[in-house]
């Protein structure tokens, strides 16, 4: 038996008035997922508990059958360990994602436009991140590139500071969300002089693309301590993501990272070609398991696109389940799969939400009595609720299902 997870990140939302009250999972078409979930288990599940952040970090987690409140200690420890970073005990890290704000006022004054600086490719980041790094690195703050706009910084007996996602603040003026750590406070402002007016963000602005004009901390932690994911479910495992999150997650886990070309955590994405990995991880390499990650569906609704939301959520259907499916049935191999989100990114705010989100479970062996589509309201009618989101790996390895 095979297993395999299927992860829409922030694919979940609420109903929508301009859908007539659905939501963007119930009107992407998605005849695979559906088909599916005529045969398979679905419920709710919580994946965030109540005193921790609603971030991918902790939901990822649970999804991935670790319980956030034993192991969960920060989500850029976690980026620091796909990066490659050696973190010391002593050690602090921190997210340092490049942004776009608003340009005529003063610093304190500015607005978050946009939290990903327009999807920036990770080559322009590159550069950028070099000019902070070459005007603001000291030995008590290294800089490290990560992929598109998200990097990281590592504080030399730093402190978890309070900062804020800037995700959760776009559009809002900036000031009362600065770090209280002066420090950090006065990185970020020297950013915005680096980078306001290097040729990156001059030749992007003249494509009409959103320059990436200042740095912002957030997601501080210290370091991580994840148990071995084989020795915790006797299972071989790979990981497929293009973020630096997830496939932290995986080293800390033990776990294979499959890297693939293309793969960019936006709506353009490999997405065959992330399924086409998983597919090999499972029958050519023989691996038990494997978590397919894809960013796309959070992008789309923290940039609170609606019509971008749904694509993503259809490709995944089409381009990456439809795909796994298939050639793992023509290979005559018996497997399950989990689909489902790690959180809701509801398109009204924006952000994450600690929602229960929805998920099912497709045996290829046996069939359930199901619900007649995979959204929001068809795990809410199964009348299934899991308390605890990390339990759900449990339902997937187990060998049945009520």
């Amino acid at each position: 038996m095979k297993y395999i997870v299927v992860l829409g990140d922030g694919m979940a939302d609420n109903p929508i008035e301009s859908l007539g009250g659905k939501t963007p999972l119930q009107e992407a078409k998605t005849p695979m997922m559906d088909e599916m979930a005529k045969v398979s288990l679905q419920g709710l599940t919580y994946t965030v508990p109540s005193n921790l952040p609603a971030g991918s970090d902790v939901a990822n987690l649970a999804m991935l059958g670790y319980d956030p409140q034993q192991y969960y200690s920060g989500r850029s420890p976690l980026e620091a360990l796909s990066i490659g970073v050696d973190m010391k005990d002593t050690d602090i890290a921190i997210r340092c994602n490049i942004v776009t704000l608003s340009e005529d006022e003063p610093y304190e004054e500015k607005k978050i436009l946009d939290h990903s600086s327009g999807e920036i490719t990770t080559e322009e980041a590159k550069i950028l991140i070099a000019a902070v790094k070459k005007e603001l690195e000291t030995d008590e703050f290294k800089y490290y590139p990560g992929v598109s706009y998200r990097h990281l910084t590592i504080w030399d007996h730093g402190e978890v500071a309070e900062l804020t996602p800037p995700h959760d603040i776009l559009e809002k003026t900036i000031g009362e969300y600065l770090p209280k750590e002066e420090k950090l406070k006065d990185m970020m402002k020297k950013s915005y002089d680096i980078l306001k007016d290097h040729p990156i963000n001059k030749a992007r602005m003249e494509k009409g693309l959103n320059p990436a004009n200042s740095i912002w901390f957030w997601g501080a932690g210290t370091k991580p301590a994840l148990d071995n994911f084989e020795a915790k479910t006797g299972k071989t495992g790979a990981m497929v993501s293009a973020v630096d999150l997830l496939k932290g997650i995986a080293v800390g886990a033990d776990m294979l990272n499959l890297d693939v070309e293309g793969a960019n955590g936006g709506l353009d994405t490999n997405y065959e070609g992330k399924a086409n990995a998983a597919i090999q991880a499972l029958t050519d390499e023989g691996r038990d398991f494997v978590y397919v990650h894809v960013e796309a569906p959070d992008e789309m609704g923290h940039q609170g696109s609606l019509p971008d939301k749904i694509k993503a959520i259809e490709y995944l259907d089409q381009r990456v389940i439809k795909v796994i499916v298939d050639e793992l049935k023509k290979a005559g191999e018996d497997f399950r799969m989990l689909v489902g989100p790690d959180h809701p990114t509801p398109i009204a705010i924006r952000t994450h939400s600690k929602d229960p989100i929805p998920f099912m479970i497709y045996d290829s062996t046996k069939e359930v009595e199901g619900q007649n589509e995979y959204s929001e309201a068809a795990a809410k009618n199964a009348g299934l609720v899991v308390e605890h989101g990390y339990n759900v790996m449990d339902m997937l390895l187990e060998n049945n299902l009520r």
